[in-house]
């Protein structure tokens, strides 16, 4: 990043430990806030630009509310946390009145259609988003240690607002997790013979406080990537976690031999996780399949 402002932007949420996503997401919409305004420096802005530019959004540039109300988060942040200028609270701008798109939600039936076109190697990370109502980068990032089988829960470190939880976890899939654990238990093992391996990366500063953990079983991702990768100028070789593209791909691929009229995506399952939940006799766990093989 050329910039020395969004660079060091970059690094204050950083320091803060704001999720990859929220940092690229309020990037994009301060530099598109400040292109707008002639590349001037938002501190020399007032309220009344913010204004102008939501108003763009939504007058000039056919933007959604979700997608109008991203682009407020942003400038939000940006001012009140970042320069220390809070902006007014009854800003007035024109508002998107574009509809939001109701969620997609799945029948159990359709869940399990579903479950049945997903190859079976690749069946556990979808189970556990409708099993236990993960969001998807929650799921890419479970690590060996999150999970409980005497407590039958998942823990859920810094997730979106950076909040820790627990959640439950189906007895049903504590078959096919064990095996997903013997997998990672193999791939592990394999790594620390190679003596460019570094392990894994840990969050914030924990690898000061647990200088072994990064090589430890536990701090393993549950769905390790493939092959090890570099990080920026590290020297090392890293063991990451799968893509989360992957999934998503997969989930469109599978759509596509279903004969349903829905749109449906990864955080379709957590929708319909909450939705079963709610819904009188629904089980949800009805609809895990035994076939669950991993390779």
């Amino acid at each position: 990043m050329k910039s020395p402002f969004l660079t060091s932007l970059k690094e204050f949420m950083l320091a803060r430990h704001y999720a990859r996503k929220t940092i690229q997401t309020y990037l994009y919409w301060i530099v598109q806030y400040i292109r707008f305004h002639q590349n001037q420096h938002p501190s020399k802005l007032t309220n009344a630009d913010v204004e102008q530019f939501l108003t763009f959004l939504v007058s000039q540039a056919n933007a959604s509310a979700s997608t109008q109300n991203i682009a407020l988060n942003a400038l939000v942040f940006l001012y009140k946390e970042y320069l220390q200028q809070p902006l007014d609270i009854d800003l007035r701008f024109r508002k998107s009145t574009k509809h939001k798109n109701l969620p997609v939600v799945l029948t159990p039936r359709e869940v399990k259609l579903l479950f049945d076109v997903i190859p079976s190697q690749s069946l556990l990370p979808y189970q556990l988003m409708y099993g236990s109502g993960l969001r998807l980068m929650e799921t890419v990032r479970l690590r060996v240690k999150d999970i409980d089988f005497d407590y039958g829960a998942l823990r859920i470190w810094q997730s979106k607002g950076g909040k820790n939880r627990v959640v439950t976890l189906a007895r049903e899939l504590h078959s096919a997790l064990h095996q997903q654990i013997q997998i990672v238990r193999h791939i592990h093992q394999l790594d620390l013979q190679n003596p460019l391996y570094e392990g894994v990366k840990l969050p914030t500063r924990l690898k000061e406080k647990f200088p072994n953990a990064d090589k430890s079983l536990g701090w393993q991702f549950l769905f390790p990537a493939r092959h090890l990768a570099q990080y920026g100028i590290d020297e090392g070789w890293y063991r990451h976690h799968i893509h989360e593209t992957s999934l998503q791909k997969m989930i469109a691929r599978s759509q596509s031999k279903l004969n349903l009229n829905k749109s449906i995506s990864c955080h379709t399952l957590r929708h319909s996780f909450a939705t079963h939940l709610l819904e009188s006799g629904a089980d949800i766990h009805t609809v895990f399949s035994p076939r669950y093989r991993p390779t």
